[in-house]
């Protein structure tokens, strides 16, 4: 291809495709116009046949009568998310009691939001200011794995184990080696506490648990100390366990045990993540 007919083409798909589909410099970066459609306006679809029988018999029969014809064969008809149990992306999930503020898949997006999470009226989980967390390169779960502590061999619950060794026989000297060794914790690996090659770190503030080779027992064993659960648990319907059982004797029906729903999921489980 010549130059000149090379420089036409070009010119011509300046003006033929959108401005924010086509590869940019780095120079039209800061004045480039952004799609009129983004990938999850539902009017942009990868799968335009998706309800198309619906569809029809809706056009053919006015809404009004499909809404009763639908309802004699589909469970929930009024669902919005199609009786789906992996939600749509297009799907607007209602998280208000009027219905006005919604929620959908990245909607809105963390590069829209502030820090507090203030733009329109949104706001977006942060983790709690002073934590570890508040770091954003900070990503590691081991400080805060509760769930599986103790599962390593290597660090049992010292106090567990010190319970397990009162019950054995006192004089047996590995008994009495072992109850002087309960506390000591693991011997290998103990990280380099921050000091590199290159000197002691400057940018790790948690005590050697941002980079792997620098942590250490003794500041993990603190962190999961800190995050360990301090409270009991309860179910969902407990505060409403005496409405449960009003509604069961008005019904004269056997109090269940907890609060039972066939096919209901939480709200929160049900609005597409990112």
């Amino acid at each position: 291809m010549s130059v000149p007919a090379k420089k036409a083409a070009e010119a011509v798909a300046k003006k033929v495709v959108p401005a924010a589909s086509r590869a940019i410099s780095a120079a039209e970066a800061p004045s480039i116009a952004p799609a009129a459609l983004s990938s999850n306006d539902p009017k942009d679809t990868s799968m335009p046949w998706n309800g198309w029988f619906s569809s029809f018999l809706s056009s053919k029969m006015g809404p009004e009568k499909y809404d009763v014809f639908k309802s004699y064969f589909i469970w929930r008809p009024q669902d919005i998310h199609d009786l789906q149990q992996v939600p749509n992306p297009n799907v607007s999930v209602p998280i208000s009691k009027d219905g006005k503020v919604k929620a959908a898949f990245r909607t809105p997006s963390p590069g829209s939001t502030t820090r507090d999470g203030s733009h329109l009226d949104q706001r977006q989980p942060t983790e709690d200011e002073g934590t570890l967390y508040d770091d954003p390169f900070f990503v590691a779960h081991y400080p805060r794995d509760t769930a599986r502590r103790y599962q390593d061999p290597a660090f049992p619950d010292v106090e567990l184990e010190r319970l397990k060794l009162d019950l054995l026989n006192q004089d047996d000297a590995n008994v009495q080696d072992a109850q002087a060794e309960i506390g000591d914790g693991a011997k290998s690996s103990p990280g380099n506490k921050g000091t590199f090659a290159t000197g002691k770190s400057t940018f790790d503030t948690t005590g050697g648990l941002r980079a792997a080779m620098s942590t250490n027992h003794e500041t993990l064993e603190a962190s999961l100390d800190s995050f360990m659960p301090n409270h009991l648990p309860v179910p969902e319907w407990w505060e409403n366990q005496e409405e449960i059982v009003a509604w069961c004797e008005d019904q004269d029906i056997p109090v269940p045990i907890g609060k039972t729903g066939y096919g209901t999921v939480p709200r929160e489980g049900r609005i597409a993540r990112w």
